[in-house]
């Protein structure tokens, strides 16, 4: 009688129509590259990937080899079985599947040495971890944006060179690590590095579904698995057994697939049209299309199939724009040309000239005269019309107008990245090395750290192989004999908060369009996050002529909050100035304390208008002053541009932010819920 596993058959899958064809994909052609599937819990991710591998044929392996060697592939045999003398005993296994823990430490990963045999004989000998175990299978990692970054590298580098090198404890060892990488992520638990993501051929967006009758029938089907599990799976046996055919037929007919030359001009204006960095994409569509075309048994790649796959291969790798914008930097501070301008050269004019004064309060002046962010002048009247007047008022006399905090929302991740230095404290944002006893638990180091924090298991695996030795020579009777070259430290990561400096532009082009509000409304969600994250904030605000520390670093996100209500808005804009009086700031926080990582978010339109020096060009002294962020890799600099999206966008602040080397968001693309349409740009 057959045994049936507990496992819910692939073809039983209620929807979720584009995560199991990109499951096929990946295992008709590994060149494909692996998957990651992005969503919210409860979406039968991992249903998928453990139901697809136990419908797929059984895999012939070497007997007895602990890293399933192909035994028509001697080239890739590991170090035991090439030692092996003919005929060697072939079995059948099924496609393993291998799950990574989120704890897992490097040696439970790449392999270590097997303390067992150590004790026992004193000889040294590799002991297989994930990497080995997931050879020809599937691994999969649950959460992998929360994965540790040595781990990450680590299961990267295998799946990359298909090999595994070990060299640690006295061993050296290499093995075949040839897996189908499959990851899943909650995008609003955090985003994932960008060489992490673009190492995944495909990727997918799952929910839950919307339709009524969709989820009701999932209910009954669950229902059903659930009470009669053989009877449930007899049910579906014979569309698994028509689907695992079909692909297996698919492998067979890939090799004889094509891509004709114009499929792959199409393939590449394809990846053009995207923005994509690099040329992984080209080549990942080229092989997902033709996994595709040998799934519906054609020889040829079409259109429709790239088409087809297309948006899965595209869909985590496509930017917004070029990294050179279209509108280029020496562009981007011209206004408008009107039929009485008088023609000059944009290189010459003045910031000033260039981006209009948005002093929108001055007296004699309402708002409505100022230009609007899509290009488009309010009023017939321009700035120019009244600047023999402007310059004869006084800037005492300035309007300043107050306004209120407008929409909160949750703001999708903002941390540092991950170094190596090891810092004290508590928090809930960034992860980093902690001196303290507490902590995950990552890695061990011979180095020597405060509270003898002794990493157990990689003591007794550094000590292993000298215990018949020493056992000769030790006169009490240990179990164990340790000696101080065998002590290992534990190297553990635990979450901590960041000190944030906020530098906000309150001049008065952030009046213009209710854009204030909507600027106050985004840094008290930041103010919320940071109060969850346990951050320490502090607020700097520039505007007429002058900026000032509106709010010294505190823990108190309420006091920074009421900073925030009252704050005016008014004036020109002295960009430079504000990044000049952050850098103090900075100053004072790596006195007290030289690890900090402090997050700078430069909240403004980037229409710097007013310089601090005599005779230079506001937006060129705001750039000279920027570039100081840019080389100081303790700050992770942010700009969040408050212009407003139109036909026309002078883009100051994406200029703003390419030159500080920093993360660039508009106000919309803060908000959590947008997270999968932006796309991070990479700052580092």
């Amino acid at each position: 009688m057959k045994v049936f596993q507990k496992l819910y058959p692939f073809s039983a899958i209620v929807g979720q129509e584009k995560l199991k064809k990109a499951l096929i994909l990946c295992a008709i052609n590994p060149a494909v590259g692996g998957l990651l599937i992005r969503g919210e819990k409860g979406t039968a991710k991992s249903t998928a990937v453990r139901s697809l591998a136990a419908i797929l044929p059984k895999i012939r392996v070497l007997e007895g080899c602990p890293f399933s060697c192909d035994p028509d592939n001697p080239s890739e045999w590991c170090s035991g079985c090439r030692q092996l003398k003919p005929p060697v005993p072939v079995v059948l296994k099924p496609i393993p599947v291998v799950t990574l823990p989120l704890n897992a430490t490097e040696d439970r990963v790449v392999g270590s040495i097997d303390f067992e045999r150590a004790i026992k004989t004193g000889e040294r000998r590799f002991y297989p971890g994930v990497l080995a175990r997931a050879h020809r299978g599937i691994l999969y990692v649950d959460e992998i944006n929360l994965l540790d970054d040595y781990i990450a590298d680590l299961i990267l580098d295998a799946a990359a060179s298909g090999l595994n090198r070990v060299e640690r404890e006295g061993i050296s060892f290499v093995h075949p690590a040839r897996f189908i990488l499959v990851g899943t992520m909650n995008p609003e638990e955090g985003s994932i590095r960008p060489q992490l993501l673009d190492r995944f051929g495909v990727c997918v967006d799952v929910s839950g579904e919307k339709d009524l009758n969709r989820r009701v029938e999932l209910m009954t089907l669950r229902e059903e698995f659930d009470n009669d599990p053989e009877s449930f799976n007899r049910r579906f046996e014979e569309d698994n057994r028509s689907l695992a055919r079909k692909i297996l037929a698919a492998r067979e007919l890939l090799s004889k697939v094509k891509t004709p030359d114009p499929i792959r001009k199409f393939i590449s204006d394809l990846c053009l049209e995207n923005n994509v960095a690099g040329h992984r994409a080209d080549i990942v569509l080229e092989q997902a299309a033709r996994a595709l075309a040998a799934f519906k048994g054609r020889l040829n790649v079409t259109i429709e199939d790239v088409g087809e796959v297309a948006q899965m291969v595209l869909i985590h790798r496509r930017r917004e724009s070029a990294p050179a914008p279209p509108a280029p930097a020496p562009r981007e501070n011209q206004e408008h040309e009107r039929p009485d301008q008088k023609a000059e050269t944009r290189h010459q004019r003045e910031p000033k000239e260039a981006v209009g004064e948005f002093d929108d309060a001055k007296s004699g002046r309402s708002p409505g005269k100022a230009e609007s962010a899509d290009g488009k002048q309010e009023q017939d009247e321009s700035p120019e019309d009244h600047g023999a007047e402007n310059e004869k008022v006084n800037h005492e006399r300035i309007m300043e107008r107050v306004f209120e905090i407008g929409e909160t929302f949750r703001v999708r991740k903002i941390s540092a990245p991950k170094d190596r230095l090891v810092r004290r404290g508590s928090g809930r944002r960034s992860r980093t090395r902690t001196a303290q006893r507490r902590g995950r638990y990552v890695r061990s180091s011979r180095l020597m750290s405060d509270g003898m924090d002794v990493a157990l298991d990689a003591t007794l695996r550094a000590a292993a192989p000298y215990q018949i030795h020493r056992r000769g020579q030790s006169i009490g009777e240990l179990a164990v004999h340790l000696t101080l070259q065998d002590i290992r430290h534990k190297i553990r990561e635990k979450r901590m908060g960041n000190f944030l400096l906020f530098v906000v532009d309150a001049s008065g082009s952030m009046g213009a369009q209710g854009r204030m509000a909507a600027t106050k409304g985004a840094i008290m969600s930041l103010l919320l996050d940071a109060y969850q994250k346990r951050d320490r904030v502090a607020m700097v605000c520039f505007r007429q002529k002058e900026a000032e520390v509106k709010l010294p670093p505190t823990s108190s996100v309420e006091l920074a909050a009421k900073q925030l209500r009252e704050l005016p808005v008014g004036g020109r804009t002295p960009l430079s100035a504000g990044l000049i009086k952050a850098h103090e700031v900075l100053r004072s926080v790596f006195l007290k304390d030289p690890s900090a990582r402090p997050i700078v978010i430069v909240v403004t339109d980037g229409r710097a208008n007013v310089s601090v020096g005599e005779g230079k060009k506001p937006l060129e002294e705001a750039l000279f002053v920027a570039r100081k962020f840019a080389a100081d890799d303790r700050v992770l600099p942010v700009v969040v541009d408050t212009e407003k999206s139109g036909v026309f966008r002078f883009g100051l602040a994406r200029r703003l932010a390419d030159v500080m080397n920093a993360s660039y968001f508009r106000i919309e693309d803060l908000k959590a819920e947008k997270l999968l349409e932006v796309i991070k740009e990479v700052s580092r």
